[in-house]
């Protein structure tokens, strides 16, 4: 059977995550976006109804209903990408679309690491450019002098407070020195969303964005537009004490080992004028 035709049949947590994901790239677009002739009067949701992306996917609108419902049901990738083409999802979305579904592998309890080895920090400390190793729940666990000058001094910070997407929404020091904090903002949560929706079946991650939703409006409003984006070399241009001119870095991830895939090393590259 080839990998085309392979069905998932999903479980409760995914089914669910899979449901809120496709319901939310419905509702963002609209008829003619989708090449549909806008039918007379007013719709009561916004964006598409479920039966106009049914019959742009060539599935039955009941059978569509079940997905955005969660129900478990089982899924073709050939289905799955239909409703992805009829969603017109961007690379990304896609990708992402793809992992929701997973039909390859179960869905297992995956660790956070919480702890980093020492070798690893002494790597980090030896980096000449601002680095830092973070987790999927954006979590800091190493970090080096240079990240402490520049990004925000995450020595002073308590540790159950070193998240970095916590700071970047309730820290004015650091987004002060970030001059481009609007766009980091809106691409760091669409990167957080990929990571809530892979540990759906962790209840830290949904007990942090009520939090952190609480705490910021920008955070709350951000999350609603449910985006989704994957890591990707990132410019940020930080404003430093005793410079006219602003600095200029790339941000590059690097993923770690197979044993802790949920760890990155962030290095923040100096751009030469």
């Amino acid at each position: 059977m080839s990998g085309k035709n392979i069905s998932a049949s999903m479980n409760s947590s995914r089914a669910k995550t899979l449901g809120d994901y496709l319901k939310s790239r419905r509702a963002r677009l609209q008829p003619e976006q989708a090449g549909l002739r806008r039918s007379p009067g007013q719709r009561r949701t916004p964006g598409l109804r479920r039966e106009e992306v049914a019959i742009l996917a060539g599935v039955s609108a009941t059978y569509y209903a079940w997905l955005e419902q969660g129900r478990e049901v089982a899924v073709s990738r050939e289905v799955i990408e239909s409703i992805g083409k009829a969603l017109r999802l961007n690379r990304d979305e896609h990708m992402h679309l793809l992992e929701l579904w997973n039909a390859n592998e179960p869905e297992t309890a995956t660790t956070i690491t919480t702890e980093v080895k020492p070798q690893w920090r002494e790597i980090v400390d030896q980096m000449a450019f601002p680095c830092f190793i973070s987790n999927d729940r954006s979590e800091l666990l190493a970090w080096n002098r240079s990240a402490d000058g520049l990004i925000a001094d995450f020595s002073s910070w308590p540790r159950e407070r070193r998240n970095m997407m916590s700071m970047l929404f309730t820290d004015p020091k650091l987004r002060s020195r970030l001059l481009n904090w609007e766009e980091m903002a809106a691409h760091s949560v669409a990167m957080f969303r990929t990571s809530y929706d892979k540990y759906a079946h962790d209840p830290w991650f949904a007990q942090f964005v009520a939090g952190l939703s609480r705490e910021s409006a920008e955070f709350a409003a951000l999350w609603k537009l449910h985006r989704v984006e994957v890591k990707k070399v990132t410019r940020v241009f930080y404003e430093v004490p005793g410079r006219k001119q602003a600095l200029a870095f790339d941000i590059n991830s690097l993923a770690f080992t197979t044993d802790h895939p949920d760890l990155h090393l962030c290095i923040y590259s100096p751009v030469s004028d």
